[in-house]
């Protein structure tokens, strides 16, 4: 924690803070301001002077004002403008901010510990397109169908308010908010006690990076950004300049926040790229230092999940060996090997990937660029993680931004067929790492995901339009660039629950819920582990094998995946010193919808197996 001579912590907490005496205490940090008064709106408007502390905060404590009076701060008689810490914006992003009781809810979670990361099976859903209210409770009777198949873990996409009715959730503007249109506050809570009862963590993505462009007001206050260093969103956020260590208690105090008043089990991080950091003690290590303390403090498990494009093992090395000390990091280039091989894609960043190595390197160290040279980038790219654990990756097929970075936010089930989203689904949820799920790829979700905003200003829609048009000249597609602005745009992207069960649908999602019970029940595939992994690829056909074990061996598994059209034959001498296997899964086989899955002239296997082409099989040591 950042020390503050002469000002008691509760003092500097950002925000507005309401106590047991019917009064509520107002903090906000505005360091280049004369004067500072708070504009009370509601119950009944009235000005009231702010007395200046250390370091630039002000601070006034009204007696009688308590959740749901709306306010204002009033700078230097010029701006009216909301709270940066605000809880809820009731109006909007340009309206005023509400106080919020953070009492005011009934946990039912008292028993609640968290679960291990490395024991999780993550499902990421964006609240807004994942049923048709597009609200927190209306998730929550669909958490039951998530738990049936083997799901434990929600990772929700940004939940800050943003302008508009829709949006990503990457442009909002108030990091301490709720959005009003999801439930606010209060329906976020459900939420998270609802999948607490139900043994299912939950994990929010948060921004540190940047804020959205409409009803960003930070600068008006102080200098959360500068222009030493850029983003792809404008200004980076000032973590090492002049006042800076305001800047990172803002963001540090946030996460703080989600953890402790809202029972989050974790943090995604998102394009930690962007932060740009010189000093010596970098933001996230203070940040993981922080988590840490807050974990023994409340006695239950929290994570914190980077999301980085660089392939920098420092995010996920010990605090002690010199790293960041975050828990775990989103693997693109296990993602990219995957999609190529079943694509053939090479548009954009993809003309990295394409060679089965890469898919087996992935396996082995979870970065496939670690320091190799990159077409795409002109330049090596990346450092070894090979000595990092499996447990620090989070493995995928989808995620929000490999499909909704797409031109046309296709889903993995319109580039490939039927077949090869089998093979996708085995290879995420049976390698040594910690699987995540998008919503809606458990049974073959065949709607679009894309990009959608609602802004208000004329001129910035039509920045946004022309922004994602120059975004994919390099991928040289045929057609135009969906309006982002456009209600359809957003209602395109909303699943179709009513496909869940019905056809290839239903059959997709049983092979998934078999998928997972495999990777539960067989210890051989129940640990993220590298340490007891054998995988390569066979001959120089476009199988790729990898042999997994538990303990001593009691318990050994074999996954085969043929990424190629042909059948193939293997010899099992070949790749593994165990004599009998008992086949366990093949995706060929009809109850999964296949074409029936390759003979192997017993239910045990000892000289050879026969794989059909695009599919995988999963054998256990008889």
């Amino acid at each position: 924690m950042l020390e503050h001579e002469n000002l008691p912590e509760e003092q500097l907490l950002p925000g507005a803070q309401p106590d047991a005496d019917g009064g509520c205490t107002f903090t906000v940090w505005a360091p280049r301001r004369r004067l500072v008064q708070l504009h009370l709106v509601s119950p009944v408007e009235r000005r009231v002077s702010m007395e200046r502390q250390e370091r630039g905060y002000w601070t006034v404590r009204l007696p009688d004002t308590g959740p749901g009076a709306l306010y204002f701060y009033a700078l230097d008689e010029e701006l009216d403008r909301p709270d940066p810490a605000s809880r809820l914006q009731p109006h909007g992003v340009h309206g005023p901010s509400a106080v919020v009781s953070p009492e005011s809810f009934r946990w039912g979670d008292a028993g609640w510990s968290g679960i291990d990361l490395a024991r999780m099976i993550i499902y990421e859903l964006h609240v807004g397109a994942f049923t048709p209210e597009g609200t927190f409770d209306a998730v929550i009777p669909r958490l039951d169908a998530l738990r049936r198949i083997g799901i434990n873990a929600v990772e929700l996409m940004p939940v800050c308010p943003f302008p508009g009715e829709r949006n990503w959730g990457y442009d909002g503007v108030y990091p301490y908010a709720v959005q009003t249109s999801y439930g606010g506050p209060e329906g976020l809570k459900r939420l998270v006690d609802a999948c607490h009862r139900r043994e299912m963590a939950v994990i929010l993505d948060v921004v540190y990076n940047h804020l959205g462009p409409e009803g960003n007001y930070l600068q008006d206050f102080g200098p959360y950004f500068t222009d030493r260093y850029k983003t792809p969103w404008g200004s980076a956020v000032n973590f090492d300049g002049p006042c800076s260590d305001e800047v990172r208690r803002f963001f540090i105090e946030n996460a703080r926040y989600w953890l402790r008043e809202y029972h989050m089990d974790g943090l995604r991080l998102d394009a930690l790229h962007a932060i740009v950091d010189m000093s010596a003690r970098h933001f996230l290590e203070e940040l993981s230092e922080t988590v840490s303390e807050l974990a023994e403090q409340l006695g239950r498990k929290l994570w914190l999940i980077g999301e980085s494009d660089l392939n920098d093992p420092r995010l996920i090395t010990p605090r002690s060996q010199g790293g960041y000390g975050l828990d775990a990091v989103w693997c693109d280039d296990f993602h990219h090997a995957l999609h190529v091989l079943l694509t053939g894609e090479k548009d954009g960043y993809y003309v990295d990937f394409g060679r089965p190595e890469q898919l087996v390197k992935a396996f082995r160290e979870g970065f496939v660029y670690s320091g190799d040279y990159s077409e795409f980038r002109k330049r090596r790219h990346g450092g070894s993680s090979a000595a990092r654990p499996a447990r620090q990756f989070i493995v995928f097929s989808q995620n929000h931004d490999q499909v909704g970075n797409r031109m046309l936010g296709e889903r993995l089930t319109r580039l490939a067929d039927f077949e090869a989203l089998k093979v996708a689904a085995a290879v995420v949820l049976l390698s040594p790492y910690v699987p995540l799920l998008f919503m809606g790829e458990e049974y073959g979700e065949p709607a679009s995901f894309h990009y959608f905003v609602s802004h208000s200003d004329p001129d910035l829609v039509e920045a946004v339009r022309k922004g994602r048009a120059m975004e994919f000249e390099s991928f040289a597609r045929r057609g135009g660039v969906p309006d982002p602005q456009a209600p359809e745009t957003f209602l395109d992207s909303r699943l179709r629950w009513e496909l869940r069960d019905v056809g290839v649908h239903g059959l997709l999602l049983g092979f998934y819920a078999a998928l997972i019970g495999l990777r539960v029940t067989l210890p051989a595939l129940a640990e993220p582990e590298r340490d007891r992994l054998k995988v390569g690829r066979w001959r120089e056909t476009p199988v790729i094998w990898m042999e997994r074990w538990a303990g001593e061996g009691f318990s050994r598994a074999l996954c085969l995946f043929n990424f190629g059209c042909r059948e193939a034959r293997i010899p099992m001498g070949e790749i593994s010193a165990s004599r009998r296997w008992r086949k366990r899964l093949d995706s060929s086989e009809e109850r999964w919808g296949g074409p029936g899955g390759a003979p192997q002239g017993a239910t045990e296997i000892s000289v050879s197996l026969r794989l059909n082409g695009l599919s995988t099989v999963i054998v256990e040591a008889a």
